[in-house]
């Protein structure tokens, strides 16, 4: 492999000791090799069915050049060296969440030098989620999640749900000036964004290659800086290595400063608990939290209006039992120990039992463990046929609900500024 000038330098002439930054320097010397307009690899716009697919290569055409360029004779190592690029995200698969080689047809893209991983990204939480929740906005079967995003998306949503109006506005944001983008930019753009979060934030099973060994970061004189922020969003939680954060040293506070600090806290924390009462009473919901209903089943059903407008839809189309057996469970999880034996009953003769006034619809597997769980009930005896319930609706009735002309009319009203109440809508009914 061809050497540069000095690997042990960064880019501002100060020699950076990071074993990971020497590797990334000798990467980088021969991914600009490989862009070279003569002697590089060829870059060309490839026509698919109705579309052109921009910028790409194979994978073929990466093996091939390393084994000539580089002078290696064997074409495994060639495709080995050629996976640990892909891996760091120098270049990457258009259409695969997981960074490798393949000597085929396959379509590659090289990634644009500002997420290089020698610019020391450290992005933060805040950061994917606006990726995320961005993702969610842009009705494009190319940047639907895949199921490790859409379950990252769920847990970055509960964590940060203090902030989570602030990082939608910033993903709404940047989704609208991505869409004033040329196509065929927005297309690279967006493949190389995706292929950035690959890297750091990548599919279950993968390695991380930017991850640096904390006890020999430890030991450097000068440990490299990291960009924190992707998109420059502030975020107040620390989850970084200490290394990257030098702590001031600080004098333990007084009596009198504990308590200060303490009576501030309970302030804060009994504010904010009368806001989030507010909200949840709110029978007035605002265009974000609409809208927030159409990011996932689960949003709908965690706002009270929006479980409420929900169950209004669920009972035109004659389903309700399906959302009130759903409740009637989670309800069950809540209750004292001694009230549970006999909500199991009158749960199992509502929606379960022979001629159940309600009945809903489960499979023979879950029907039958049921069954069994109900001669020894408990706060989980319905779990097997709350997840079909689930299930079902979050694959057939949630949909409808979220293409209905009723709610995206109150959708609608919300971005012109009119009220639930004023339109009258009582009922979430009118189906598409």
């Amino acid at each position: 492999m061809a050497q540069g000038n000095n690997y042990g330098q960064s880019s501002n002439g100060v020699a950076d000791e990071s074993p990971n930054m020497l590797v990334y320097r000798k990467m980088e010397d021969v991914i600009a090799r490989m862009q070279d307009e003569k002697n590089g690899i060829p870059i060309r716009t490839v026509k698919s069915f109705l579309s052109k697919i921009p910028s790409v290569f194979s994978g073929s055409d990466i093996v091939q050049w390393l084994t000539k360029n580089l002078s290696i004779e064997d074409p495994v190592e060639a495709l080995h060296l050629g996976t640990l690029m892909a891996a760091h995200g120098y270049f990457f698969p258009i259409s695969d969440h997981v960074l490798t080689l393949k000597d085929d047809g396959t379509f590659y893209r090289f990634q644009t030098p500002y997420f290089w991983p020698s610019n020391c990204w450290e992005p933060e939480n805040t950061d994917y989620a606006v990726y995320l929740c961005k993702r969610t906005m842009q009705n494009k079967a190319r940047l639907e999640l895949a199921d490790y995003e859409a379950e990252s998306l769920a847990r970055l949503q509960r964590a940060f749900a203090r902030k989570w109006e602030f990082i939608f506005m910033q993903a709404e944001a940047q989704a609208k000036v991505d869409k004033k983008r040329d196509k065929i930019e927005r297309k690279i753009l967006d493949s190389q964004e995706r292929a950035f979060w690959d890297v750091h934030r990548p599919v279950p099973g993968c390695v991380n290659t930017t991850e640096v060994d904390i006890k020999k970061s430890s030991r450097m004189r000068n440990p490299h800086k990291t960009r924190k922020s992707v998109y420059g969003l502030q975020n107040d939680i620390r989850s970084h290595s200490p290394t990257h954060m030098p702590v001031p040293e600080t004098k333990p506070p007084t009596e009198d400063e504990l308590q200060q600090e303490i009576k501030h806290w309970q302030m804060q924390l009994d504010r904010h608990r009368l806001k989030m009462s507010k909200v949840a009473e709110s029978k007035e919901p605002g265009q974000q939290r609409v809208k927030r209903w159409g990011f996932g089943m689960d949003e709908a059903l965690k706002d009270p209006v929006g479980r409420e407008q929900f169950l209004k839809f669920l009972e035109s189309e004659f389903s309700s039992e399906n959302l009130r057996f759903w409740l009637a469970v989670e309800d069950l999880k809540k209750r004292p120990i001694r009230e549970v034996p006999a909500r199991v009953q009158e749960i199992w003769q509502e929606f379960l039992a022979p001629g159940a006034p309600s009945a809903i619809n489960l499979d023979s597997k879950s029907y039958d463990k049921t069954t069994q769980n109900v001669k020894d009930p408990g706060r989980y005896t319905f779990e097997d046929a709350q997840e079909h319930i689930y299930k079902l609706m979050k694959s057939d009735s949630y949909p409808r609900f979220i293409r209905s002309s009723a709610y995206q009319e109150l959708l609608q009203a919300k971005k012109k500024g009119k009220s639930l109440t004023s339109k009258r809508l009582t009922s979430l009914v009118q189906s598409y």
